[in-house]
């Protein structure tokens, strides 16, 4: 079933709008940071989007972010501009996850000493027959290969990995079929989601925002993150953390749609 990109992110933008006005705005090295502040509500949401992979090094609109009403940022996500994407998702995520009632629906994971791998280990079970495609190369995955076999396909494809175009052939094959989130700011989750009708499809990461809506579109599992200390998670994003936001800041949750 195709799924259609002009339907799906007018979807997403359309439940992110509402009166409000980005209080911060943060790009690190591998996570970018959005806190927006809903008319109304007592404290600001924060919104996370994996960093655009190759940024320059000065961005025309830096320093003009802050204090923007939500409106004008939430369109970026549709831009072919990387950088201004991953601002637009942020700011989505920020206003659609602070109000969104699926993560208290959804099932803690942990996982030590690997949290960020915690999705896997929680279906590792499931997967020991099965054929799985993972959509990004997630750090230490290759501690599974011994689990579950799995083929990666990734953007920047390093060792084992396969390039995008391998996912034509792939995921049509695959009984599971575990995204990386971040495809929504890259545009390329609808062609993803279009390969894969038979297979069960695993939506993940921080990037992820908790919509039930994900569920027409092919998705059968969410598996985003709560932000546990946005204080802290702020730090580390500016320090140049990556998988280390796991540690105490965000953890992942589970839930089935």
């Amino acid at each position: 079933m195709p799924v259609h990109a002009e339907t799906l992110y007018g979807l997403i933008m359309d439940r992110a709008r509402r009166p409000a006005r980005v209080q911060q705005l943060a790009l690190g090295l591998a996570w970018s940071l959005a806190r927006v502040q809903a008319e109304g509500a007592d404290q600001a949401g924060v919104g996370l989007c994996f960093s655009p992979t190759q940024a320059p090094r000065n961005l025309p609109w830096s320093g003009s972010l802050a204090g923007r009403p939500a409106d004008e940022l939430i369109p970026w996500l549709c831009s072919w501009n990387s950088s201004e994407a991953v601002v637009g998702a942020t700011v989505v995520n920020a206003l659609i996850n602070h109000t969104s009632p699926l993560p208290a629906q959804a099932r803690s994971l942990a996982f030590d000493p690997a949290p960020h791998l915690a999705v896997f280990e929680y279906f590792k079970p499931q997967l020991k027959q099965a054929k799985v495609a993972v959509i990004g190369r997630y750090p230490g995955l290759d501690r599974f290969r011994e689990d579950f076999d799995f083929t990666c396909i990734e953007r920047r494809p390093g060792p084992g990995d396969l390039p995008d175009a391998a996912a034509n052939w792939i995921l049509p094959q695959a009984d599971w079929v575990f995204i990386t989130a971040s495809s929504i700011a890259n545009k390329t989750l609808p062609h993803l989601l279009s390969l894969c009708p038979q297979a069960q499809v695993v939506l993940m990461g921080p990037s992820l925002p908790w919509l039930p809506e994900w569920a027409d579109f092919g998705v059968n599992y969410l598996a985003g993150v709560a932000v546990n200390d946005p204080d802290l998670l702020l730090k580390v994003l500016l320090e140049g953390g990556g998988t280390n936001i796991f540690v105490e800041s965000v953890s992942y949750r589970l839930l089935p749609l």
